[in-house]
């Protein structure tokens, strides 16, 4: 449906939105079924022995987030419980444009009190999930959204749902400001940095030139929570002795890369952003904000207790969760590691392959695009993007070069993409909806048009965004 057939409909059900009634967006058909409720609340947590006023995403047992059925469509019912105006996007699905959830594209947002019904199809399972695309997402407005398979639910392995973010006592919109003034929280006042050595840090040519400063993190936060919770207090979840976890784990952070560490159990990244890739082991997977990663894990079959932490990106901060078997003593883990974090590099995305088979065919259209930006006035573009056009059933490949001083996890609506290049090199790599592009590096992406609609392309770094780097794939015909 494009922008103007949208807004006909919009038209009538006005009325709808000013009672506070659910505006219809579908098939009359729908009405035969009852949706998922899902409620957008303001909540209280406790971080750091102090209360904190956050938002929520609540489903309908209750709990944070929703699980649905791969087999059956989304249908839900969003309602505003919240004193402030807000939307939701379904990041990692691919809805029709019009249900998207980014405010005013095209759809506005929803008011106190009012309710909208969501209703598309739904294609296979992942490890998704939801969030506001405004600054509130910084106020945690976001929850984990998992699509089980039928395949998922008939296995014998336990899910374990691990939600990482970044939190602040202070306003998103005061820690903007900061930022946009260099005072107290940006790249060298006040964030971390690095100098690139001699070695080449992802292993593939091309990646940056020894001796130049790459900006870490430009936001010190007052604590990275998995689950709403620090290393003070963390979920422990009781698993089986000799038992299988799949650890769905989600950079929900609006700032801050992860690098998750599985200690003592071996790892094995069965998918990436709710996508699966050929099975990479190792005990340490890199994680940008945005992306997610499912990681198989054996239970000893003599049990005990197995902290999983989140690295924060060169720095000591850390968080995580516990996974423990029955009788087993959980001993405390400092929030604060003996090192840094890992750096992000292309050393993980270059070992992805997807069992998909690789689309074949010509390239319809193809964009070079550059990211540019620097702590200096927090000024943030993605150049070329402006002419990014599509018709449906083009092959579409980008080409994203980072030619600033921090990297960028890119993310693309209503569509999955594969990661066909880095830094010159070709790769058949695995599918995504968010790719990280380190600093002065270059990851191409491809995917086919199959999408109609006005889609967003931008950064997943939140501040990054609000400050310029967002764009947008137009279909022909959508505006």
């Amino acid at each position: 449906m494009y922008r103007r057939q949208f807004m006909q409909s919009l038209a009538l059900g006005a009325a709808a939105l000013g009672s506070g009634l659910p505006i219809t967006w579908a098939s009359p058909a729908r009405a035969q079924r009852r949706p998922i409720n899902l409620q957008i609340t303001n909540r209280t947590i406790e971080v750091n022995g102090r209360s904190a006023s956050v938002f929520g995403l609540v489903g309908p047992d209750g709990k944070p987030g929703l699980t649905l059925e791969a087999e059956s469509p989304f249908d839900v019912s969003l309602a505003n419980n919240s004193t402030e105006a807000t939307l939701v996007h379904w990041h990692g699905l691919t809805p029709p444009w019009e249900m998207d959830g980014v405010p005013d594209n095209p759809a506005p947002m929803i008011e106190p009190g009012q309710e909208r019904r969501y209703t598309f199809p739904l294609a296979a399972g992942g490890t998704h999930w939801m969030h506001a695309h405004t600054l509130q997402e910084q106020n945690l407005l976001a929850a984990p959204l998992i699509v089980l398979s039928q395949e998922d639910r008939k296995a014998d392995v336990q899910d374990v749902v691990v939600l990482l973010h970044d939190f602040s006592f202070r306003s998103p919109e005061e820690l903007l400001v900061d930022l946009k003034a260099g005072v107290g929280h940006g790249g060298m006042m006040g964030g971390h940095a690095m100098m690139m050595q001699g070695q080449n840090m992802s292993g593939i040519p091309g990646m940056a030139m020894p001796g130049m400063q790459m900006d870490l993190n430009d936001i010190d936060y007052d604590a990275y929570l998995a689950n709403d919770r620090t290393l003070d207090d963390p979920e422990v979840f009781a698993v089986d002795k000799g038992g299988l976890v799949r650890l769905r784990i989600i950079n929900g952070a609006t700032a801050t890369n992860f690098t998750i560490d599985t200690g003592i159990l071996p790892g094995r990244l069965a998918a990436v952003d709710g996508q699966p890739v050929e099975p990479v082991s190792g005990m340490r997977f890199g994680i940008s904000m945005g992306q997610r990663l499912d990681i198989m894990l054996d239970v000893p079959a003599e049990g005990g207790a197995f902290p999983v932490l989140a690295l924060r990106e060169g720095a000591r901060e850390r968080t995580g969760i516990v996974l423990a078997t029955r009788g087993a003593a959980v001993t405390r883990v400092p929030g604060l590691g003996a090192e840094d974090g890992p750096v992000l590099d292309f050393s993980l995305e270059s070992r992805l392959r997807s069992p998909f088979p690789v689309e074949t065919g010509p390239e319809s259209r193809a964009y070079d695009l550059v990211l540019s930006g620097s702590m200096s006035g927090y000024d943030w573009r993605i150049g070329g993007a402006d002419r990014m056009r599509a018709r449906r059933g083009d092959r579409i490949r980008l080409s994203m070069t980072n030619m600033s001083m921090m990297g960028h996890p890119m993310h693309l609506h209503g569509h999955h993409f594969r990661v066909v290049g880095i830094n010159g090199r070709v790769l058949e790599g695995a599918v995504r909806d968010t790719v990280y592009v380190p600093p002065m590096a270059t990851v191409d992406i491809a995917f086919t048009a199959d999408n109609s609609g006005r889609w967003p392309f931008h950064c997943h770094h939140l501040y990054h965004m609000a400050s310029g780097m967002m764009a947008y794939l137009d279909y022909d015909g959508s505006i």
